[in-house]
């Protein structure tokens, strides 16, 4: 039987491929994803592919689409369930699969669905997202075959592995985490009777409804009720997961949520004791506060380019031990596997909190305090937006500014900084300024400014963005 789909062009995307069940994801593109994915493993030499869903109602449908896809393309498909993304990342690792595919819609909407994807270890993005809906259109698939499938629960392995890596000793913390109804929920509750210490977990049951706040721990409104509880509770700190529990937010013992690169520098100020000198990955959008921080506990500070496939490839080729974005992806190289887990990540901070002689607080306190604009995000067409941050950037050059062109370009002042910076997966110019003042951040502001509309753009509504940081 001759085997040819065509994707809605907008689910395919840099870091994966995700769009609206019913109307540009379907069960169809669930069994072609598998056909063409399966395929790609096959001509790589492998012949096993992972797979995982997270709690969303959409999951179990599509992700049996997956697996009649992969297994048409003659894979034997390993199933592990329901769970949380680096659960399926790990059992991929340990188990040397070929493939492996998540099914999950991260941090969107409930009537979002996705997939997220790795060849041999290592993740699998850009153009080979792309190769995927070139192949399938064309009909470029192996033979039909017949794969076989297990079903394998390695909830407890994985588990087990996180909880190895606690190193805070026997002090009792008073821990509160938010699971916002994501898929992480009966693997956290099964991990916090592992550590010592008081653990209160809040919306562990999985409801891919999300009936109690949206599962995207960066934003404020969906922290409030794990700020509530931490400071009602007099606990030590919260953390909170995305959907699928690859993303972490923090929130201190004061009730402050802690941003994505305050927590790289805590994790990262650890890691350097055991690991000196050692290059520490963070992404363009991240505070100077890092960079200068990490060069002061002996490391080497590496800027690089904002997306957590990007990230993961660029530790691979640096073996660098640490990595973060402002987005709470973090990754360990150091004892664990280099892929984004925040199960993982909030269990080797309770650890660093665990053997502090004062607060997390006082941490956060003692960094050199700035004031930024948080992420700024304003419509731009998909073509048009590299053209501007292009047009921005030979102005930039002209004019004899520093400026670092790793993503889009980021221009150092005596102020602070500025980015902007052309969005991977939307038809947006993405935007930050940090500076040591609030006289400072506005000449920041002023300057971005004018660049866009020396490229006939808009401002960026600056409205409620200043944020002391």
């Amino acid at each position: 039987m001759s085997f040819v789909h065509n994707f809605d062009p907008t689910v395919l995307r840099e870091y994966d491929i995700r769009g609206i069940v019913g109307q540009t994801l379907h069960e169809a593109d669930a069994f072609a994803i598998g056909r063409c994915f399966g395929t790609v493993v096959s001509r790589n030499g492998g012949a096993t592919v992972a797979v995982g869903y997270d709690g969303r109602l959409s999951s179990p449908s599509l992700e049996a689409a997956l697996v009649a896809g992969l297994r048409a393309s003659g894979m034997d498909v390993l199933r592990i369930g329901l769970g949380p993304t680096p659960m399926l990342y790990y059992a991929a690792t340990v188990r040397k699969t070929g493939g492996a595919v998540m099914l999950t819609g991260s941090h969107n909407p409930p009537n979002y669905n996705g997939f997220k994807m790795m060849l041999e270890g290592k993740p699998f993005f850009g153009t080979q997202i792309q190769d995927i809906g070139r192949m399938a259109a064309a009909g470029d698939v192996v033979p039909e075959a017949q794969g076989g499938v297990s079903t394998i629960d390695i909830s407890e392995e994985y588990i087990n592995r996180v909880a190895q890596d606690w190193d805070g000793g026997d002090r009792a913390l008073n821990i509160v985490w938010d699971n916002g109804n994501g898929a992480a929920g009966a693997v956290l509750e099964r991990l916090v009777k592992k550590l010592p210490g008081h653990h209160t977990v809040l919306y562990p049951e999985i409801d891919g409804t999300f009936p109690n706040h949206h599962p995207d721990p960066t934003v404020l409104k969906n922290v409030e009720a794990l700020i509530h509880e931490v400071q009602a509770r007099g606990a030590d700190l919260g953390i909170a997961f995305d959907g699928d529990a690859d993303r972490i937010g923090v929130v201190d013992d004061s009730g402050t949520m802690m941003f994505g690169d305050q927590l790289l520098v805590v994790l990262a100020r650890d890691v350097l004791k055991t690991h000196p000198g050692a290059t520490i990955i963070a992404d363009v959008k991240a505070s100077q506060v890092l960079f200068d921080e990490v060069g002061l506990a002996g490391g080497k500070p590496l800027m690089w380019k904002t997306g957590h496939s990007l990230i993961k490839a660029k530790m691979a080729e640096t073996g660098c031990p640490l990595a973060g974005e402002m987005s709470g992806h973090i990754f360990f190289n150091d004892k664990w596997y280099g892929f984004d887990d925040a199960l993982y990540a909030g269990v080797r901070l309770l650890g660093i909190v665990a053997r502090m002689a004062g607060k997390l607080s006082d941490v956060r306190k003692a960094l050199p305090q700035v004031i930024n604009t948080p992420e700024l995000r304003f419509n731009c067409d998909d073509v048009r937006k590299f053209a501007v941050i292009e047009e921005v950037a030979a102005r930039l050059r002209r004019d004899g500014a520093t400026v670092a062109e790793t993503d889009g370009v980021r221009v150092l002042t005596k102020d602070g900084w500025w980015l902007l910076r052309a969005s991977n997966t939307q038809a947006v110019l993405v935007a930050r300024c940090e500076a040591t003042s609030a006289v400072g951040l506005e000449r920041l502001k002023a300057a971005l400014v004018d660049q866009l509309a020396a490229s006939g753009l808009e401002a960026p509504d600056f409205s409620g963005a200043n944020s002391g940081h």
